[in-house]
């Protein structure tokens, strides 16, 4: 029998955005000292597996290819994550990450590719990995591009805020439309229970 998966973005859904003042943007974490997980998430994690999700991280991460931190840095704070989570006995069943960028500053992750969202390439191939019946999966994220790509594979949509005008007028004009809205990822796994496919 094929899975069921809730496929994750990580910055903004898993752990808290930065304010980088020295670039003037709010954005992932640079340093893993400045990786904070957004309570609840590890207990959101756990009752997505009790309602027999497997879940998945699927994350665009420019940063490299924007040279805002390393591969050796990417790597610690996956590691960091999952002790995070680890505390509250929550563990991610796999994790796709983008590194591609169209203006990379290196070479070999300049490039215009599937997996990017809004492109559903990372949620396409975690379905041929892991037999993942896409139909009855979620796709949660904190931007338009997580539900562009949730749709796209043919998922059910959760988006992470407040919906606001400028959303509902972005996602008319590009003709998509997200399932739900939620404050926060515990909320969201009380939809997931509700709705449950």
């Amino acid at each position: 029998m094929k899975k069921k998966a809730v496929f994750l973005d990580r910055d903004g859904v898993i752990n808290e955005m930065v304010y980088h003042q020295e670039h003037g943007i709010i954005d992932s974490p640079f340093t893993v000292e400045e990786f904070v997980m957004i309570p609840n998430v590890g207990k959101a994690i756990n009752r997505f597996h009790e309602q027999g999700y497997f879940v998945v991280v699927v994350s665009n991460k420019p940063g490299i290819a924007k040279k805002h931190y390393d591969m050796e840095t990417f790597k610690k704070i996956k590691e960091k994550m999952k002790k995070e989570l680890a505390k509250d006995g929550a563990t991610i069943d796999a994790e796709y990450y983008c590194f591609h960028h169209p203006v990379s500053k290196i070479e070999k992750y300049k490039k215009i590719c599937d997996c990017r969202k809004p492109k559903p390439g990372m949620l396409l191939k975690a379905a041929k990995d892991y037999d993942i019946d896409l139909k009855k999966s979620w796709m949660i994220g904190d931007g338009l591009t997580d539900i562009q790509a949730g749709i796209s594979a043919g998922c059910k949509t959760i988006l992470m805020g407040t919906l606001k005008c400028y959303h509902c007028a972005k996602m008319q004009e590009l003709g998509i439309k997200t399932d739900f809205v939620s404050p926060n990822l515990y909320k969201a796994s009380i939809i997931t229970e509700k709705e449950r496919m």
